[in-house]
């Protein structure tokens, strides 16, 4: 019996704690509930929630002393905790000495989830608000290619685990199902300066001019890989669930602005935005939902209740058995 592996990818929890490494337990729970004994799945949760602490805790001990005005501001738990864990693992992410620490600590944990996998085997990816940049980045970014930056080897070597995707294409296991909630893809679509609708505005930039201007652009990647599955699947398309809740303010639309980012993708994917279910407390505050009061109440919650929703769990179930058929 072929095995389904789930890789899961964490995002930043925007209220005061961390994600901590068992933040898929109740998603990992329905997904099992739900399909039964009938399949071989093996779930593989990456965690990198604490590779930023150190980095970050300098900074606090330098802002935060007793002769500066720290101590005036207001809101500084949200600041302290909320907002310098998103917008700090953004940026210490991008920067090469920390990004690099993430890739390698993610490098030995997937080869770890997926040291038993054979050909027949398939892999489903289920990525969290920054954590599904911060996978996709690794994944299809052109900065990693640079052979003598850090984190480039481990880059490679998470590459390999794909099937379709250089340095390897023919090795790794298959992709079968992508996940993404609230999902930051849109916002960081403005990277893309050189391919997709903009690309005959700038006809005369050959490959390697490309990749310096847009460093962090997934796309060529992306379609490769995509086009390289294609090939090899009789022609079904990649399904792609892009879950949002109406109150997360980090989840965006993904259809069909991956169409346009990507040209030709449309043959190989079927993307789907799925909006989740309002709890009957949170569908009382949709009078409200042009103010910012429910996303101030809300926000945070809407943006972790995916982790624990069966409507996702569902959603996941449904494209694992529809990919073993």
């Amino acid at each position: 019996m072929a095995t389904d592996y789930i890789l899961f990818i964490h995002g930043v929890n925007t209220r005061d704690r961390r994600e901590e490494p068992t933040y898929a337990k109740q998603l990992i729970g329905h997904i099992n509930r739900l399909i039964g004994d009938s399949y071989n799945l093996k779930p593989i949760p990456l965690y990198w929630g604490d590779v930023n602490i150190q980095s970050e805790q300098d900074l606090m001990s330098k802002v935060a002393h007793a002769d500066g005005c720290w101590h005036q501001l207001w809101f500084k738990n949200t600041r302290q905790n909320a907002i310098l864990h998103f917008m700090g693992d953004a940026a210490l992410y991008i920067s090469r000495s920390v990004g690099s620490k993430i890739v390698e600590a993610l490098r030995i944990q997937i080869e770890q989830g997926l040291e038993s996998a054979s050909k027949g085997d398939r892999l489903h990816l289920v990525t969290h608000s920054w954590g599904t940049f911060i996978l996709f980045d690794i994944l299809f970014a052109a900065r990693w290619n640079d052979t003598t930056i850090p984190g480039h080897e481990s880059a490679m070597a998470i590459r390999r685990c794909f099937d379709g995707l250089e340095p390897n294409p023919e090795e790794g296991v298959r992709l079968a199902s992508i996940h993404t909630m609230a999902s930051p893809i849109a916002i960081f679509s403005l990277l893309d300066i050189v391919k997709g609708e903009n690309q005959a505005l700038m006809p005369e930039l050959t490959v390697n001019q490309a990749e310096q201007r847009a460093s962090h652009d997934i796309t060529p990647k992306l379609k490769q890989l995509v086009a390289n599955l294609s090939q090899k699947q009789d022609s079904n398309k990649l399904p792609w669930r892009n879950y949002l809740h109406p109150a997360d303010p980090v989840a965006w639309p993904l259809d069909p602005l991956i169409y346009s980012l990507v040209d030709g993708l449309k043959q190989d994917i079927e993307i789907k935005d799925i909006i989740s279910k309002l709890t009957f407390v949170e569908s009382l505050m949709q009078p409200f939902s042009h103010t910012a009061l429910p996303m101030l109440l809300y926000g945070g919650q809407a943006h972790e209740s995916y982790l624990n929703s069966v409507q996702v769990a569902q959603e996941i179930v449904l494209t694992i058995q529809q990919s073993g058929e």
